[in-house]
């Protein structure tokens, strides 16, 4: 059995009816397909789970290393509460026009219905065009009749929480907070390893197949938290060379680091792997296995084995993104 490592993988890009092309400009891939609004990054989807493309293991999935690797790759607190199933999913989000309104169930309700995870996640917004804005939230408390009538004339943007929204600017979303990403918007996402998603609003407009999309209004009433909670934007501020913590929750730890030097993580209490996604600049992953470039657009899984990692700019900044699970 080959010695872990940390492992990178290959992309998973999805073209849908309001993608752009930052995803693939910011990963440095040549394409011709000018509407990709995802980049799964990392996944353990059945169906989708993400593949290695760095070391020896490279052609493995992931769900295929965890069941060979087992708590030795995501920890054992993890893994006896996950089994096979990697807990969480990470992409990069493209926003050329605005998104559907949405929400996702919580864990009781996805498992109740589907028989999955729900799907609570968090964004940190890589870039954005000017004015760009994003929905999350309600202004007011509404009912759910008033949910329903205001579905039914298209009105329901008139009481959803508006933000603009600029590099940096991060949003926690709870499974059961309605919300949208517009047009302008290009971010990362962390949440929940699900791909339930219920549709309330799409504009009217058709999909790539020409065909209005399907919503999913009476299914996303009962998951619907109609509660006002703001600040909906999480209020943090950006301090150089140390760690950042930008959500922790019961379902992921997320921290952001900008370093101008060497950084060293100790891994020996999180009892995790480390998801690491490099949003500017270029620089090396060491650990006690190995050593891996990291540039723009990559995600890299530390391996729970790994006894720390160090951060190394290679130039005069590096901005990174972390998460484990607790």
């Amino acid at each position: 059995m080959a010695k872990l490592y940390p492992l990178k993988f290959k992309p998973f890009l999805k073209t849908v009816v309001w993608g752009g092309d930052k995803i693939a400009a910011f990963k440095g891939i040549t394409t011709d397909d000018h509407r990709i609004g995802e980049s799964w990054e990392l996944s353990g989807v059945p169906g989708k789970e993400s593949v290695v493309s760095n070391g020896v293991l490279a052609g493995r999935d992931l769900t295929s290393l965890i069941e060979e690797y087992g708590a030795e790759l995501v920890g054992e607190h993890v893994y006896a509460c996950e089994g096979n199933a990697f807990p969480l999913l990470v992409k990069f989000i493209d926003a050329r026009d605005d998104l559907s309104i949405q929400v996702h169930p919580d864990d009781a309700l996805a498992n109740e219905r589907h028989g999955t995870k729900g799907k609570t996640e968090m964004w940190y917004i890589v870039d954005a065009a000017k004015d760009a804005s994003l929905l999350a939230g309600f202004t007011r408390e509404i009912t759910a009749e008033e949910y329903e009538r205001r579905i039914a004339d298209g009105t329901i943007t008139e009481v959803l929480a508006r933000h603009e929204v600029h590099p940096g600017d991060v949003f926690f979303l709870p499974a059961g907070r309605v919300h949208a990403i517009c047009s302008g918007c290009f971010l990362a996402e962390i949440q929940e390893s699900s791909d339930i998603t219920y549709r309330i609003f799409d504009y009217n407009r058709p999909g790539l197949d020409g065909k209005p999309r399907e919503l999913h209004t009476a299914l996303a009433k009962d998951a619907i938290d109609f509660k006002v909670c703001p600040p909906y934007r999480t209020q943090w501020t950006e301090v150089p060379d140390t760690e950042n913590v930008l959500a922790d929750s019961k379902w992921f730890t997320t921290s952001q680091y900008c370093l101008t030097k060497p950084f060293y993580r100790d891994l020996r209490g999180i009892d995790s792997f480390m998801v690491v996604i490099c949003i500017e600049g270029e620089g090396l992953l060491e650990n006690n296995q190995a050593e891996v470039p990291l540039h723009p657009g990559e995600t890299v899984l530390v391996p729970a084995c790994s006894a720390s990692a160090t951060f190394k700019p290679c130039g005069d900044r590096l901005r990174l993104l972390t998460s484990y699970v607790k």
